[in-house]
């Protein structure tokens, strides 16, 4: 049965806000470094060229970062049983099922959009959780499949690691024009104006994925009509994490903004820096939903 999806004009407005100033940002940063002297083409094609990659392979290149693969309905029946039910309630086509060989227990959802979307879970996970927790979980992904996030997560990831090289690189660029000499005092300021971008960049990426973290939350709730489970996977996972091996966590650091609960252990660092809110702060908000409810 197709439960009744209210759509969440907060995280709706973060988007496109969080895209508009990224945009402007980096168009600020390439109009730079074009003045001081960057061929406009080679950054027209370098651009164009890995923003073509990243929307067309961003799903292929998480799977292979992640030692994610596909499973078909024979190989994993429960799980796709799962996605399936989950699917008709939140009214989505039903993604690829993908499992990561791992011990951190944790989920996420990739992909371009709703139609080219894959869900993948690790073997710790499957392991840890009880079905109806496991549920609660993937309702959470579908969410993100659901609210659009995920692609504009991938995109503006993509850029800000964009931004990065740029960074890196960026004295390099920024002397390859004809004037090499007249530009030199300014490879400096170039490497300072990329290290801002950067930096911008890095916080407002953080404050938008914090944010659709309890927009899934929310989505979980209402396709489960469960939010007390989600509550209680959460603090299972959580539980578990700080008891996984700090060599099995590095391996999957990279994912952690997709991740349904990041995989670090301990105390976590500024929750500017952060790409989840608090185990605590999102328990308690589903807490409050669960007595919403009845």
């Amino acid at each position: 049965m197709k439960r009744k999806w209210e759509r969440d004009l907060g995280l709706q407005g973060r988007m496109i806000f969080t895209m508009f100033l990224l945009a402007v940002v980096y168009l600020f940063f390439l109009a730079f470094l074009s003045y001081y002297g960057t061929p406009p083409v080679y950054m027209i094609l370098f651009v164009g060229f890995f923003m073509a990659i990243q929307y067309f392979y961003s799903d292929k290149m998480v799977l292979w970062t992640t030692g994610a693969h596909i499973v078909s309905e024979s190989e994993a029946p429960q799980l796709h049983g799962m996605i399936t039910r989950l699917c008709a309630i939140a009214d989505l086509p039903k993604p690829q099922v993908a499992i990561v060989k791992s011990q951190v227990p944790n989920a996420f959802a990739t992909g371009r959009n709703k139609n080219n979307a894959i869900v993948a879970v690790t073997t710790g996970i499957l392991d840890k959780l009880s079905p109806a927790e496991l549920e609660a979980v993937l309702a959470h992904e579908l969410s993100h499949v659901k609210n659009r996030d995920m692609a504009v997560m991938t995109i503006a990831s993509f850029i800000s690691t964009l931004a990065f090289y740029l960074m890196r690189y960026g004295l390099y660029f920024g002397g390859m024009g004809e004037d090499r000499q007249r530009n030199g005092g300014s490879f400096v300021l170039i490497w300072l104006i990329s290290i801002a971008v950067w930096i911008i960049s890095f916080i407002l990426i953080r404050a938008l994925s914090r944010y659709r973290e309890y927009a899934a939350d929310r989505g979980s709730a209402i396709i489960t009509g469960q939010p007390s489970v989600l509550a209680s996977a959460l603090m299972k996972i959580s539980g578990i994490m700080s008891r996984v091996p700090s060599e099995d966590l590095r391996t999957v650091e990279g994912m952690n903004a997709f991740f349904t609960v990041p995989a670090i252990s301990g105390s976590s660092i500024m929750d500017i820096f952060s790409t989840h809110p608090s185990v605590e702060k999102r328990i308690a908000k589903l807490e409050k939903m669960q007595q919403d409810m009845t």
